[in-house]
């Protein structure tokens, strides 16, 4: 493949890139979405509830917990833009009014990184020589602040979807049941299996964006999924003795 081409796959513009930009959102979302809804599914089944009240139960939380998790997601994205911001605003008045000390403070940053000397002054005259360059600098290397680079929108819009089509599964086989009258099957072990199965998906994808073993990524996430199941299917049962 040409380099040309490689670039226009893989690029910040193509829809590789863009993907590859929101894939945490998405993992995190996945996971959220279908650990919470599979969790009201085995207390529906641990209560031995009807499928319709599972799909109620079910689309209620997936949509509540979803929209509640994308906007916590756009306010989280929204402040750490406007801390940025903030710093960034403050750094260019300390440069435009104190000068000689933020010159200080590049001089210091530099000699601690091993350079002195003539070739020490040459680097502090080169960044202090752009405004934009030297509030750059201190952003990274005083206060180790980087633009988190995210519009809010899309992180919200890539962890509500990503929620909402993971969290569907667990909820897919009482759908059909509804509408198929579904009598041979074990609606909640096939719901348990499809579950297990989105698990072993989404946690390989979070052990890749979090760069660790896929193994333990799957372990974890199939870990958490089952024991949020357990302790809702037990809820369900004692609710279910007391209540029903």
């Amino acid at each position: 493949m040409k380099p040309t081409d490689e670039n226009s796959l893989h690029g910040k513009g193509s829809w590789l890139g863009k993907i590859q930009t929101y894939l945490a959102e998405a993992v995190y979302g996945g996971i959220d979405g279908s650990v919470t809804t599979f969790a009201v599914v085995a207390g529906a089944a641990g209560a031995h509830l009807d499928s319709s009240i599972v799909i109620i139960l079910g689309f209620a939380n997936l949509l509540a917990d979803g929209f509640a998790m994308s906007v916590g997601s756009f306010l989280s994205q929204k402040a750490e833009i406007a801390q940025y911001n903030k710093h960034r605003a403050i750094e260019y008045w300390e440069i435009d009014n104190m000068p000689d000390i933020e010159k200080d403070e590049i001089r210091e940053i530099y000699a601690n990184k091993g350079f002195e000397g003539d070739l020490l002054e040459q680097v502090v005259e080169v960044i202090t020589a752009d405004k934009d360059r030297w509030v750059d600098t201190m952003m990274k290397d005083e206060l180790e602040m980087y633009h988190p680079g995210k519009p809010p929108f899309f992180t919200a819009v890539a962890t509500f979807t990503a929620f909402i089509l993971v969290g569907l599964i667990p909820l897919v086989v009482y759908v059909m049941d509804y509408f198929n009258n579904l009598e041979d099957v074990d609606l909640f072990s096939t719901a348990s299996v499809l579950t297990g199965i989105a698990f072993v998906f989404i946690g390989a994808l979070k052990a890749f964006v979090a760069k660790t073993h896929m193994l333990r990524g799957i372990a974890e996430t199939l870990f958490l999924g089952a024991s949020a199941a357990v302790i809702a299917y037990y809820v369900g049962v004692v609710l279910e003795k007391l209540f029903l």
